[in-house]
């Protein structure tokens, strides 16, 4: 299966504004995105992306680090802060 067994990553996006951007400027990134990622191969998956004022937090499944900088330099996205997630926790975790 795509992504099983390989490292989850969060980046962190600064782009003011960005939790008002337009439908339409939103799609747009997606699919600019989509299209990337594409051409990357099957390696990397975009999970998804969450929005703040001038923020996006983004999580990826990739092999490395250096192959979610090329996404984001083909792409022409900001990658600030790119973080390997080591861990999950949640509200069962307390059980």
């Amino acid at each position: 299966m795509r992504g099983e067994n390989m490292p989850k990553y969060v980046i962190e996006r600064d782009l003011p504004g960005a939790g008002v951007l337009p439908k339409d400027k939103l799609q747009a990134i997606a699919q600019k995105s989509r299209s990337v990622l594409e051409s990357l191969g099957p390696q990397i998956q975009w999970v998804q992306s969450y929005l703040t004022d001038d923020k996006i937090y983004c999580v990826y499944i990739s092999p490395n680090e250096e192959m979610i900088r090329e996404h984001a330099s083909r792409g022409g996205f900001p990658a600030g802060k790119i973080s390997e997630v080591r861990g999950m926790i949640d509200p069962t975790t307390a059980e």
